[in-house]
């Protein structure tokens, strides 16, 4: 009997609130149209680490409670081998991030392929996310790379800094954290300006302002910064 391996815990602020579109609202508006009884859909999805990716694939299977949904990463699984693909196509959405990491693995690549085939006879949806188009992917399996290339295709833009300020301080408001614009500024300025970075001082910062009592205030980011530096 297939198995569906035990689902990834999601992170809790990978959710579309606290995705800012900027120009991937195509792919947000896409990807939220993906309820019950929608057409069923491969999608592709690309562009550069910390570009959001993760954030969507995650945000679209936190979102569908009405649906079984699994996000699945292939850069952690990928020394458990590749059974862990076996029986997802019983599922309703399927997202499957980092697939770059497994392209030129002919053993990987057959076991996409037989995905894909067997997702396209349920009549669910399937979400690849990589760093680059397929066309652009190094396939070893000119099969896999044909089922690729005719997926619904997004690139995923990176935000300008007024953008990213915003989800910055979206995200800082998900966590119950009071940001102002010049503390705001004042982190972005000094920290990674990917996503996952920010997120990251985040999380440290929301931890240090619970034990010190501290509002997040210029003065309090800086000290934090440094302790780290």
């Amino acid at each position: 009997m297939a198995q569906i391996p035990l689902p990834l815990v999601l992170r809790k602020y990978s959710r579309f609130d606290t995705f800012v579109a900027g120009d991937n609202r195509a792919l947000v508006g896409h990807l939220k149209s993906l309820g019950p009884g929608s057409d069923p859909v491969i999608l592709w999805i690309w562009g550069p680490a910390g570009s959001g990716k993760s954030h969507l694939l995650q945000a679209i299977c936190a979102s569908s409670p009405a649906q079984r949904a699994m996000y699945l990463p292939l850069r952690p699984v990928q020394p458990a081998g590749v059974d862990v693909l076996q029986g997802l196509e019983m599922l309703d959405i399927v997202a499957l991030d980092n697939v770059d990491t497994v392209s030129g693995d002919a053993v990987w690549e057959q076991a996409l392929f037989g995905l894909y085939n067997r997702i396209q006879m349920a009549r669910t949806h399937l979400i690849f996310a990589a760093r680059r188009a397929p066309a652009g992917t190094p396939f070893a399996l000119p099969d896999f790379a044909s089922r690729a290339a005719g997926a619904v295709v997004y690139q995923v833009h990176t935000l300008d800094d007024d953008q990213s300020l915003t989800a910055l301080q979206g995200h800082a408001n998900a966590r119950g954290l009071d940001l102002p614009d010049a503390a705001a500024r004042y982190l972005f300025a000094r920290v990674s300006r990917d996503m996952v970075g920010i997120c990251r001082w985040l999380d440290e910062l929301d931890t240090a302002s619970l034990v010190a009592k501290r509002k997040l205030t210029i003065p309090f980011i800086r000290a934090a910064l440094t302790e780290r530096s």
